[in-house]
């Protein structure tokens, strides 16, 4: 048995983002991992993959649908669908590959297998028919999270699909039901849309994007009608059955009405849970919080001493950057320093075409809280960068504290969402104002003079 000074289990973003940081930090480190290949699920069946195939397909929307306007002429546009997907590969395989080179260069040993806790200091790893053990003064747990699955609902990964199968379908299908309306399913959703399936959203709330602004998300909903995604609100499946001729689909209406339909593949996405199971925590006393995440306390301490969790599998929004961010601090943390994470910092972002970037709280939860607040906004269509750019749709929304113009959130539709949030982000943690936005000289034209502009709005 070998003894380290940490033990991290997983090698997702929180996983090997925590390995490496402690290796720079003088530790002994080791990193155990079920899978073949290094990543976790971002970037082997998630974030990389995902918007590998996002930006091939916006291409081939851009290309079929809206290069008349530039007085660009495509007579015709063929897809080859195995060379996008082998682009969208070899991304993952290079990623990937890249990690277990900084496990090297950081003398991190890698242990491949499935560990369960023998006790609060030690782990048993096992590798097919290889079983080893190995113990450290603490032990990180960073599992990650998988897709939930709904009875009646199998998932076989070929006719219904996780997020999973949906990144590797072999054929563009004639029509695709996305179950659920949250930013995983209606991101591979646009995926298959631009490559020409017709795709219906099923989404058991009144709303899809529940998480988000309610205004962004009625305004999103609109534009993805637009591209030809077609919803279906307050409407549960309660069963799908594959077969010869496509997968049939039973719904039930809000009002109790049954509907039954056929769709050639069926794409489940209703959300991650957890991945907590068979690594031995009851035998150790680790306490779960109802929805089977991990309970954890300041600093990602466990309720067993020496064991800490970070990522999907604690409690929090499951982002990739929240992961990283988590087993940076973590580590330093269990080194004796003072890291912190400023949670109302955190940004979220769907990256369909227009993205939707959000940071901080909404107009509703505001609400909730009885928060006397204002609201900035300025559409794209106003600025110059963006009409030039053919990029016009969505909007910047700033909600700020009305006595103190503290920024509680932002909320960014429109084309490159996900990088204008970013200056946001930074001046909410600089503990800056929406005046300090206003104020500062933003080149032209560009889009961020949106961000600027609606920050400009909350002085009049």
């Amino acid at each position: 048995m070998e003894d380290f000074d940490v033990i991290i289990i997983g090698a997702g973003p929180g996983g090997y983002v925590a390995a490496i940081r402690a290796a720079q930090l003088g530790m002994k480190v080791a990193c155990i991992e079920k899978e073949t290949s290094l990543g976790g699920t971002c970037l082997n069946i998630g974030c990389i993959p995902s918007k590998a195939l996002l930006n091939s397909s916006e291409k081939f929307a851009e290309i079929s649908n809206h290069l008349a306007e530039h007085g660009i002429k495509a007579s015709k546009v063929d897809l080859d669908l195995d060379v996008l997907m082998q682009r969208k590969t070899k991304i993952v395989k290079k990623l990937t590959t890249g990690i277990g080179f900084l496990f090297k260069k950081n003398k991190i040993t890698h242990i491949p297998g499935s560990a369960s806790f023998v006790d609060p200091n030690t782990v048993s790893i096992k590798n097919g028919k290889q079983e080893i053990t190995a113990s450290a003064k603490h032990i990180i747990i960073a599992t990650g999270s998988s897709s939930i699955e709904i009875p009646n609902i199998p998932v076989d990964e070929k006719q219904i699909v996780s997020s999973t199968g949906a990144l590797s379908l072999t054929k563009v299908p004639k029509s695709l039901l996305v179950i659920g309306g949250g930013y995983i399913g209606l991101e591979m959703g646009s995926v298959w849309s631009r490559l020409g399936s017709k795709v219906t959203v099923v989404e058991a709330l009144d709303r899809i994007v529940p998480t988000m602004d309610g205004e962004i998300a009625k305004e999103f909903m609109k534009m993805l009608q637009k591209q030809g995604i077609e919803f279906k609100l307050s409407h549960k499946v309660s069963s799908a059955k594959s077969g010869k001729s496509g997968v049939d689909v039973e719904m039930a209406t809000s009002d109790k009405k049954v509907i039954k339909e056929n769709y050639e593949v069926v794409l489940m996405s209703v959300g991650r849970k957890p991945n907590t199971e068979g690594l031995g925590l009851e035998k150790i006393g680790v306490n779960l919080t109802d929805n089977k995440s991990i309970e954890i306390k300041d600093n990602f301490q466990t309720s067993v001493k020496g064991i800490f969790a970070i990522g999907d599998v604690a409690p929090g929004p499951m982002l990739a950057h929240k992961s990283e961010e988590e087993g940076v601090a973590c580590v330093e943390f269990i080194n004796g320093q003072k890291p912190h994470i400023n949670y109302d910092a955190i940004p979220a972002i769907v990256y369909t075409n227009p993205e939707i970037a959000s940071v901080g709280k909404t107009e509703e939860q505001l609400k909730k809280e009885n928060k006397d607040f204002k609201v900035g906004k300025f559409p794209f269509m106003a600025n110059g960068r963006a009409l030039t750019t053919s990029a016009s749709e969505g909007f910047v929304k700033i909600l700020v504290d009305k006595k103190t113009d503290e920024i509680l959130g932002a909320h960014i539709i429109g084309h490159d969402a996900g990088q204008l949030i970013a200056e946001i982000v930074t001046t909410i943690e600089f503990g800056g104002s929406a005046e300090d936005i206003a104020r500062v000289c933003h080149a032209h034209p560009t889009t961020s003079e949106a961000v600027k502009e609606a920050a400009l709005s909350l002085s009049l």
